[in-house]
Parts: structure tokens; C-alpha cells; sequence
């Protein structure tokens, strides 16, 4: 599946959905802590072994400059689809850092950067969390899980749409049986 070529890079909150990321195929990389800037030396790191989708929750702890986040984008490469979860935080630069990665998102070609709303999702179910509004429940982690998982299956799904319609030549997919 799908799953098994996407590594998350993260801090805490996804750390507590590391065994539900994992039983759906994903490799994590979390660390409680982790600052944004520490992203694309952690891509950088991978290398060759890097997979087709990274997704990258990092500004739990602090602030996300739009330069990092653009020289994580970049460093994950061209042929790399990047997932950019916005963060939910009660703390003064949550608002700041999803509106980075929104920017961010849009710096980058569609079909290149996807940015999956974690704080949305959290909004409409406040129970997930603990009473540190932070952390996930495990009713939480099972949602965070989800979430991710389907979004990274839907861009995947989009992108073979589109490659077989631009195969096509007409812009429309044929499938004759």
C-alpha cells in the first residue's frame, strides 16, 4: 500500500500515534522536542532511502519559519510528494505556523506539497486530546492516524488519476475491457 512509502517526520503529538502510523505501514521519525528547523537535516539523513511520501509535523514546539519549511520542501526533492500537518497548540505561534505551512503549500506545485488540517480535524473533536489540549488520547492517536493515512491515500489516488488521463492524451482516462 500506499502507507509503506511515506515517513512522517515529527515531534511529540505524532509520536503518540506511532504504533496506530505504524500498523498502517508508515516508517516514523519522532522525537519529543523537536524544533522545525531540525526537518531538513532529518531529510537529508534518509537520503536515497528517502520514500515517495514524507509527511512532516513539526511547530508544536515553537515557531516554523516559512524558510525552513520551504528547505525541507526542497530538500525532500522533486520527486517527492511533502504532507504538511498543521499543528494545534495553546500557544502564541500556532496561528503563525499554520498560516507557514498554508504558505508554504502554496510556494510549491499542487500535486507537490498537500497540507493536512490537524488542527481542523482537532476542532471537531476536542475529545482526542488531553487536558493539555496537546497530546493525543488514544481515541486521538486512532484519529491522527486516520486522518494522515487517508490523506497521503487520497493525493496518492489523484496523482495516478492524473497521469493516466495526461497518458491518455485527451485529458480523460479510457479504460477499455
Amino acid at each position: 500500500g500506499v502507507q509503506t512509502c511515506a515517513l512522517p517526520i515529527c515531534d511529540s503529538v505524532m509520536l503518540g500515534a506511532a504504533d496506530e502510523l505504524r500498523a498502517l505501514g508508515f516508517k516514523v521519525d519522532a522525537q519529543e522536542s523537536r524544533q522545525s528547523y531540525k526537518g531538513p537535516s532529518l531529510l537529508r539523513r534518509q537520503g536515497t532511502s528517502l520514500p515517495a511520501n514524507v509527511v512532516v509535523h513539526l511547530g508544536t514546539n515553537g515557531t516554523f519559519p516559512l524558510d525552513v519549511c520551504k528547505r525541507i520542501v526542497r530538500t525532500a526533492g522533486q520527486s517527492r510528494r511533502v504532507f504538511l500537518v498543521t499543528v494545534h497548540v495553546p500557544r502564541s505561534w500556532m496561528k503563525g505556523n499554520n498560516k507557514v505551512i498554508r504558505a508554504c503549500d502554496e510556494a510549491f506545485a499542487a500535486d507537490r506539497v498537500h497540507v493536512i488540517d490537524w488542527n481542523s480535524a482537532v476542532a471537531q473533536h476536542p475529545s482526542w486530546l488531553y487536558s493539555d489540549r496537546t497530546h493525543l488520547k488514544p481515541a486521538g492517536q486512532r484519529g491522527f492516524a486516520a486522518l494522515v493515512s487517508s490523506e497521503v491515500e487520497r493525493a496518492v489516488r489523484q496523482a495516478r488519476a492524473d497521469a493516466l488521463a495526461s497518458a491518455s492524451g485527451t485529458g480523460k482516462a479510457s479504460l477499455i475491457g
